[in-house]
């Protein structure tokens, strides 16, 4: 019963919160088809504001699981919520032990899971270096890994800003107007193969990538 009002309420959050950045914030995607429709994948994003976990699920369409500060459920009706949504408590932001063993369980399970490598939100708009975590991660895993490029979402709400400035769909075009771009997944057991270095030089690329081609997706 748990798991199927769980199904119920990520669907009718879905519903709800779609329409409501469509029209709140311009939001457009693109790449949907690149998503794997069944089996384990992780998806990797650039981190702008509080509302990238929303906006991924929103463009993949597909049920994720995510990570989360373990002080984010520390108030009883915010953590029913998230938890609700798939949200797996870690001790901080980043990748540690705890978040890579949790993951792995999602993702032998046949789940998508989505995960930030820069380990938090960007403080300038632009992609930070990425945390080491993530390439032992995606060693252990070997999962198809999906690029997501988020752009806008830091215009639209920068960490250093308590609520979001929203760009309404029938407004003229605003600086927090937001896109997301899917690319094609990767093959987790070829970037496996490769020095950690190298891995992580690869994933910025294709973020960076990603975060490009949103950008010019922009309202």
């Amino acid at each position: 019963m748990h798991d199927v009002l769980s199904y119920l309420w990520y669907e009718s959050f879905f519903w709800v919160s779609g329409p409501a950045m469509t029209l709140g914030f311009s939001l457009r995607t693109e790449g949907m088809r690149h998503v794997p429709k069944s089996g384990p994948a992780l998806f990797i994003a650039n981190h702008q504001s509080y509302l990238d976990p929303d906006l991924v699920g929103i463009a993949a369409r597909r049920h994720l699981c995510f990570l989360a500060r373990k002080t984010l459920f520390q108030n009883k009706v915010f953590a029913w919520l998230i938890r609700t949504l798939e949200a797996i408590p870690i001790d901080q932001e980043g990748i540690g032990i705890d978040g890579i063993r949790d993951i792995l369980e999602q993702l032998q399970a046949g789940r998508a899971v989505l995960v930030f490598p820069e380990g938090e939100r960007t403080h300038d708009g632009q992609i930070q270096p990425l945390r080491p975590g993530v390439s032992l991660l995606i060693k252990k895993a070997q999962a198809p890994v999906v690029p997501v490029g988020i752009a806008g979402a830091y215009d639209a709400w920068p960490r250093w800003r308590p609520f979001p400035i929203p760009a309404p769909l029938f407004l003229p075009a605003q600086k927090s107007t937001i896109a997301l771009s899917i690319r094609p997944s990767l093959d987790g057991r070829q970037l496996a193969e490769l020095p950690r270095e190298k891995l992580l030089a690869e994933l910025f690329d294709e973020l960076k990538k990603a975060h490009d081609q949103a950008e010019r997706l922009r309202r």
